[in-house]
């Protein structure tokens, strides 16, 4: 306690400037530490019995007992009364700094930060951001990615949390508003609200779909998003390491939205059944597999970036659906083709459609009877039934055909007769005769409303 007034005072402006806490607090801090000595150094109980108050300008301190002023110094408390008041003086500054924190934080909520990587515990990444510590969990880290001490860090912040003696902030990079900040930071007309962001759908580190429009006419939503020679979106996937982002013009017709959600395939046809909230979309074959994508991540985004639960048919499978429906329906009495015109056209193109939306639809839609209505649901629920099994029998077939021709494709090699006859040959033995070729690569031959539950299976979606 022996350093001067202005030594003091300066040191405070000090820890208030690097601290980020206001002056005013620590001056209240230094008074209370000061009666916490007195006290101690007097040993009494009494929280009446000292003020103080220090001059904001010159740093005297005017310490009082009972009113009146007291007549030693504080350099006389001794150093129990010393340790006391740095002690007070610590947790003080410790619970100022804390409040000064969550109180910046909470106010960044939503922006995006750049920290430094400290350490990684129990999985989580530790950032020093400014002059707090702040962490992403496993769960806001994009897979597979790993930083090193002292890695430049950009994230978004994404929680405060006051939890007691400390602040939690947790920050995400898997995010999907991490990648919308990174378009505001990028893409100018995007942060001055002449490029809307509609929706987005993303699976962090791998692929997102990022739907947009324009407020002006003559600003192309897209290309801007883009840049020149691609030069926007290059800056936003090199910081994902190389994520894939797919930019969609936004569109009201849920039917234009999706076929745009699902390039880079062509899009034949779009059913919408508005009551399952479902989309059935017929591609060629040669375009299946581009629309449902690796691992079914295609149409998956696309689903969640339109809000339809999408199934992606080839058009013999939306056919065979179709037929299957009507000869399903039109087993019940009474039952016409217009009827089951009626229901394609509201999107039930499958006998599993109208098990799903019941009987009290089909009575407001066709205006039929309600014995009429059951008995048509009642018809599609035992075909449903039938067709599923076909598909999982033929489901099972193309598996076994495909784990014969691998096995065959290995014994071949293995004999040095590598040509693709031999495989063919042996795959046939494998399986009990038969021929197995570009035949079994194909699938197998599905009936009524394959597509249904061969996409869901294929997607692993609603």
């Amino acid at each position: 306690m022996a350093m001067n007034a202005q030594e003091m005072m300066r040191i405070l402006d000090s820890i208030a400037r690097d601290r980020n806490i206001d002056r005013s607090l620590l001056i209240r801090d230094l008074e209370l530490a000061m009666v916490s000595a007195a006290r101690k150094h007097f040993n009494t109980l009494d929280p009446e019995e000292f003020t103080c108050t220090v001059d904001a300008m010159s740093g005297k301190i005017d310490i009082r007992r009972h009113g009146e002023p007291l007549e030693m110094t504080p350099e006389a408390f001794g150093r129990i009364a010393a340790q006391t008041f740095k002690q007070v003086m610590i947790q003080k500054f410790r619970d100022d700094e804390r409040t000064s924190i969550l109180d910046e934080f909470t106010k960044r909520v939503g922006e995006i930060a750049t920290g430094v990587a400290q350490r990684y515990e129990a999985r989580s990444l530790i950032v020093t951001i400014d002059r707090a510590e702040a962490f992403m969990p496993p769960s806001e880290q994009i897979p597979g990615e790993q930083f090193q001490p002292n890695d430049r860090v950009r994230c978004l912040i994404l929680d405060v949390r006051d939890a007691g003696s400390q602040v939690k902030i947790v920050l995400s990079r898997s995010h999907p508003d991490f990648i919308k900040r990174l378009f505001e930071v990028e893409v100018p007309e995007v942060a001055e609200r002449v490029i809307e962001i509609k929706a987005m759908a993303r699976e962090a580190g791998y692929r997102t779909k990022i739907a947009v429009s324009s407020v002006d006419s003559k600003v192309d939503a897209v290309g801007a998003c883009v840049g020149v020679r691609g030069s926007r979106i290059k800056n936003i996937v090199d910081e994902l390491n190389g994520e894939k982002i797919d930019i969609v013009r936004w569109n009201e017709s849920s039917q234009i939205l999706i076929q745009n959600a699902l390039k880079p395939a062509e899009v034949a046809e779009i059913s919408l059944c508005f009551e399952l909230g479902r989309a059935t979309v017929v591609v060629r074959d040669d375009q299946l597999s581009l629309a449902i994508g690796k691992r079914g991540q295609n149409v998956r985004l696309a689903a969640r970036l339109t809000g339809w639960d999408i199934d992606i048919l080839t058009p013999e499978e939306f056919t065979k659906g179709l037929e299957t429906m009507a000869q399903t329906l039109l087993q019940v009495a009474g039952a016409t083709e217009q009827m089951t015109d009626r229901l394609a056209a509201l999107g039930m193109v499958s006998v599993f459609d109208i098990e799903e939306v019941g009987a009290d639809v089909l009575v407001a839609e066709l205006q039929i009877p309600e014995e009429m209505a059951r008995a048509m649901v009642e018809h599609a629920s035992v075909r449903a039934k039938e067709v599923a099994e076909q598909q999982q029998r033929d489901k099972e077939e193309k598996e076994r055909r495909a784990k014969a021709q691998a096995e065959a494709d290995r014994l071949a090699l293995l004999q040095g007769e590598g040509s693709v006859e031999a495989g063919e040959a042996a795959a046939a033995a494998i399986l009990g005769g038969g021929t197995v070729g570009s035949d079994a690569a194909a699938p197998a031959p599905e009936t009524g409303g394959a597509g249904d539950a061969r996409a869901a299976d294929i997607l692993g979606q609603s």
